[in-house]
């Protein structure tokens, strides 16, 4: 009896998890996929709450190919692998500020570094520049054009970017 009581609550625990990721990204496989990888230090935005925020900067923490494909309209590259703070020297510490990047990973990391910097109000793209088009919102390539392009990262990430093949960009194997 215990045990069937137990194994209930696990599972309503784990339903109600599965709805809550749910609800931040269209796509059950894809939301169960950030649960695993993102460790959730950071404030977390749906698509739907980044595109409410007034005042906000945007920073793009994939590398600098990836931002030249396309990303959000207004959005300042920082980088990952080669991130410097003094990109960030300029950003006053109270501005609030949203990181983003292919899925989140990267810019979960980067929001991190730049709370330890004393930043105060820094959250995170949920699903990246990935959900963000999934989503059907607009990208912008280095012009500030609006392209439907965007950067797949590899064959093996650019599974969770739901566009045609066409607008996916390879370049790395």
């Amino acid at each position: 009896m215990k045990q069937n009581l137990l194994l209930l609550v696990l599972f309503v625990m784990f339903f109600l998890t599965a709805c809550t990721a749910q609800t931040r990204v269209k796509n059950p496989s894809y939301a169960l996929m950030l649960k695993t990888m993102l460790t959730h230090s950071v404030p977390e935005v749906s698509i739907e709450e980044a595109e409410e925020m007034d005042n906000v900067i945007l920073l793009d923490a994939r590398e600098k190919d990836e931002y030249e494909v396309s990303h959000l309209e207004g959005a300042t590259w920082i980088g990952y692998d080669d991130f410097d703070k003094e990109r960030v020297a300029e950003i006053p510490k109270d501005a609030r500020v949203l990181v983003y990047c292919s899925i989140g990973y990267r810019s979960e990391k980067i929001s991190e570094q730049l709370v330890e910097m004393g930043f105060e109000d820094v959250s995170n793209l949920y699903g990246g520049i990935f959900e963000w088009s999934n989503s059907g919102k607009e990208v912008v390539d280095e012009n500030g054009e609006p392209t439907k392009k965007v950067h797949a990262f590899d064959k093996v990430w650019g599974v969770w970017l739901d566009i045609p093949k066409e607008n996916k960009v390879y370049l790395r194997k």
